[in-house]
C-alpha cells in the first residue's frame, strides 16, 4: 500500500518532536552544519553533497532549502525511515538505501562526480572504531580536494570527570529544551509498529537485515587522528555544548 502524505506528516513529525530529547541544541546543531556546506560550496555551481544515516530526512531537507542548487543524497540503512523521508520530504533529496561501512555501500549512492561534502547528524557512533576508521579512508578517496566531512555527534571529551561534567551540562540543557517532549525514541517505535498504514513498510523493515550498533566511544582527538590519518589534510570542532559536537574535516 502506498504511504499517505498524511501519514507521512504525522510520524515525520512525530520524530522530529522526540529527537528533541537526545540533541542538544539540534536546530542549532543543522544550522552549523549548513553553515559550513555553504561555505565550502560558495563556489560551486551545484553542490553534491551526502547525509550519512539520514533516517526520515531531517538535515538532507534542510541542506537542500538552504542550498536550492545543491544536489543531495540521503543515506540510510531502513526502509521505513527513507520512505517517510521521501513522502514527506518530496523531492528535497534523492533517498538512497545502503549501510554505511559495508562492502560496496558508496557503490549504492552511483556518484557521477567527486563529493563537495558529507554530513552526518548522530549517526556515525553507531559504528565501530574499525568500520569508522574504514568509512573515513572511503570518505576521504570520494571527497574533491576542498570538501568537508562534517560531522555531529555526541562525542565525549577526553578524562572521565570532564566528560562526566559535560555530560551533565548537555543533559540539563537538553531537558530544559524538550520538557515538553514527552515521547521518546522506544515509544515512537512502539507507536510506529502499532500503526496498520505502516505495515507494509514494517514488513519490508522485518526482511532486512539493519546493521548492528557496534558503537565507539572515542574522543574528538580520537577522530581527528583518524581522520588525518584516512587523507584529511585538517580537522577540528567548530562548534560545541556538552557532549554534543560539530567536527569538520578537509579533504
Amino acid at each position: 500500500m502506498e504511504l499517505s502524505t498524511e501519514t507521512a506528516t504525522r510520524w515525520v513529525e512525530r520524530w522530529e518532536y522526540q529527537q528533541q530529547r537526545y540533541a542538544i541544541d539540534r536546530e542549532e546543531r543543522f544550522t552549523v552544519i549548513a553553515d559550513v556546506v555553504e561555505h565550502v560550496t560558495a563556489d560551486r555551481p551545484t553542490p553534491l553533497i551526502v547525509d550519512l544515516g539520514c533516517g526520515p530526512g531531517p538535515l538532507a531537507a534542510r541542506l537542500a532549502g538552504r542550498l536550492p542548487r545543491a544536489k543531495v543524497l540521503a543515506v540510510d540503512a531502513d526502509p521505513l525511515l527513507l520512505e517517510l523521508g521521501r513522502v514527506y520530504h518530496g523531492s528535497a533529496a534523492r533517498y538512497v538505501e545502503a549501510t554505511i561501512g559495508e562492502p560496496g555501500w558508496l557503490d549504492a549512492l552511483a556518484l557521477a562526480r567527486p563529493l563537495d561534502a558529507a554530513v552526518s547528524a548522530t549517526a556515525l557512533h553507531y559504528l565501530g572504531e574499525r568500520t569508522l576508521r574504514q568509512v573515513y579512508r572511503q570518505l576521504a578517496t570520494v571527497l574533491r580536494p576542498g570538501g568537508v566531512l562534517v560531522n555531529g555527534d555526541h562525542l565525549s571529551p577526553n578524562g572521565a570527570k570532564i566528560s562526566d561534567i559535560a555530560a551533565h551540562v548537555g543533559l540539563r540543557r537538553a531537558g530544559r529544551q524538550a520538557a515538553f517532549a514527552h515521547e521518546d525514541w522506544t515509544s515512537w517505535w512502539t507507536a510506529v509498529g502499532e500503526d496498520p498504514d505502516l505495515a507494509d513498510l514494517l514488513t519490508a523493515r522485518s526482511r532486512r537485515s539493519l546493521p548492528h550498533c557496534e558503537g565507539n566511544d572515542l574522543a574528538p582527538a580520537d577522530h581527528i587522528a583518524l581522520l588525518r590519518e584516512a587523507g584529511f589534510d585538517e580537522a577540528g570542532t567548530v562548534w560545541q555544548f556538552g557532549h554534543s559536537h560539530v567536527l569538520v574535516a578537509i579533504r
